[in-house]
């Protein structure tokens, strides 16, 4: 049974926005700050940041990238090297359809990652077998894993080093708070970025 019919406030404009509110408001800011830090290390040692999610996980993923390495740009400061797994399209429809569709992310990692690089892995279920195989690569090849997910953050909760769950009961709102968290942690990296001092 679909989230709306579990819950038909969410069919109200009020009931939505009220629980989206609620969600919010739950995040623990420290979890938040974690991601920062992850992300200022990964810069530190110019390491590359990889993200990957499906559907509206994959948007975000590719808004996450986007801010990264556009957003947080700071005169005097190197630039993130942070890259979407989820906007090669071609490569992804070529491991899918040759391979199998759960080697899409992996696949593109094994290209790309080296030991010491990020991955940010995106899923609202915590269990799509794509996203869980990169984050199984990522750890077997000396990189560093973040998981954002929602529900009771299924699988990739106890996979990724470290997991952010928005434990709502709606998709809608899950990916709702993880673009919330991409700004939130985009906006805090650049301010620590312009503490920091010119080189």
């Amino acid at each position: 049974m679909d989230a709306l019919a579990q819950h038909p406030a969410l069919g109200t404009i009020d009931g939505y926005l009220t629980r989206l509110t609620a969600a919010l408001s739950r995040l623990r800011h420290d979890e938040l700050e974690t991601i920062v830090d992850s992300l200022l290390d990964a810069w530190r040692r110019d390491a590359q940041v990889f993200i990957c999610g499906n559907g509206g996980s994959a948007a975000t993923a590719s808004h996450f990238a986007c801010d990264l390495g556009k957003g947080t740009i700071t005169p005097g400061i190197k630039r993130m090297r942070a890259l979407s797994l989820s906007d090669a399209i071609p490569m992804m429809t070529a491991w899918g359809n040759d391979s199998d569709y759960s080697d899409i992310f992996a696949e593109q990692l094994a290209n790309f990652m080296n030991p010491g690089d990020l991955l940010i892995a995106i899923s609202g279920s915590g269990n799509s077998p794509n996203v869980l195989k990169a984050v199984e690569y990522a750890r077997t090849h000396g990189g560093h894993t973040i998981a954002l997910t929602g529900f009771a953050g299924g699988k990739i909760k106890d996979l990724a080093a470290h997991s952010v769950i928005v434990g709502a009961e709606c998709i809608q709102i899950v990916e709702d708070v993880h673009m919330a968290i991409e700004h939130t942690v985009c906006m805090r990296l650049t301010r620590r970025f312009q503490e920091m001092p010119a080189a």
